[in-house]
């Protein structure tokens, strides 16, 4: 259905998902960006069990997850997104993670005894998180991304307005991911005022500064310049407390003009 020139779909995630099959699919393959396309010759049309693009939303549930893979038999996704309802029907991303396939993995998603980290917060594999740090990759990331966060948001915007929706929210995992959504016009539900302090208490006359220390190599001294440098001070623990209980929202074509790190570097 098409109104004002926008092709309009059901309102939420679960109505999408009670779809038939087929259908769903031609409305979730519009979630993936042409940059997968154009940069890996991808087809929207290579989807199911031997695919390149799998989506698990079945009928009944308030969730879909969609996962581009290069080959289908690779371990990591080139794109992944998990997208939920929230209980008063708005749309919350759960999680967005881009892979350079042709980088080298670290598997700080994994600890030496085989069990999963959970991006840090059951368990942490040190060896590989130091490596990954001295790789240049900030916390959580297994291999380095494809700086195409700036393509994809308007083509989820699209998405998000073809459902009638004039906003979504998500939920930074990480300190950068906070700030990246800042740069991207996004704009603070909760934790605002603790991005804000954490940006004061990194200042010289500052609680987290008085903590950076050259034995350890997570906060060494210079960690407060950049951002990737708080984050991986802040991830291993240096606020006292994980970075848990932010969201963010992000209103369709408005850019909010948040900056709690302002002239930051990386």
């Amino acid at each position: 259905m098409k109104a004002e020139g926008v092709t309009r779909f059901p309102a939420s995630i679960r109505e999408i998902n009670n779809l038939p099959e087929k259908d769903k699919h031609e409305i979730y393959k519009t979630l993936v960006p042409d940059w997968v396309s154009e940069d890996f010759d991808i087809s929207s049309d290579s989807v199911g069990k031997d695919g390149q693009i799998q989506y698990m939303c079945p009928a009944g549930s308030r969730a879909m997850e969609v996962s581009v893979r290069r080959n289908p038999a690779d371990i990591d996704p080139i794109l992944y997104m998990n997208i939920a309802d929230t209980f008063n029907n708005q749309l919350l991303v759960l999680l967005m993670v881009v892979n350079n396939p042709d980088a080298k993995r670290y598997n700080v998603d994994i600890d030496q005894q085989g069990n999963r980290t959970n991006f840090g917060t059951s368990s942490r594999n040190i060896p590989a998180e130091l490596a990954a740090m001295k790789a240049g990759l900030s916390p959580g990331q297994v291999r380095e991304g494809l700086r195409a966060f700036k393509r994809s948001v308007p083509h989820f915007e699209l998405f998000v307005n073809s459902m009638g929706h004039d906003m979504f929210f998500i939920e930074p995992l990480a300190y950068h991911n906070a700030i990246v959504f800042e740069r991207y016009g996004f704009n603070y539900m909760r934790g605002l005022k603790d991005m804000q302090t954490i940006h004061q208490g990194f200042q010289s006359d500052g609680d987290l500064y008085q903590k950076l220390t050259p034995n350890n190599p997570f906060r060494q001294p210079n960690a407060w310049k950049s951002v990737r440098g708080r984050s991986w001070a802040i991830h291993d623990g240096i606020l006292g407390h994980p970075f848990t209980g932010f969201q963010m929202y992000k209103r369709v074509g408005h850019h909010a003009g948040v900056e709690t790190f302002p002239n930051a570097i990386w």
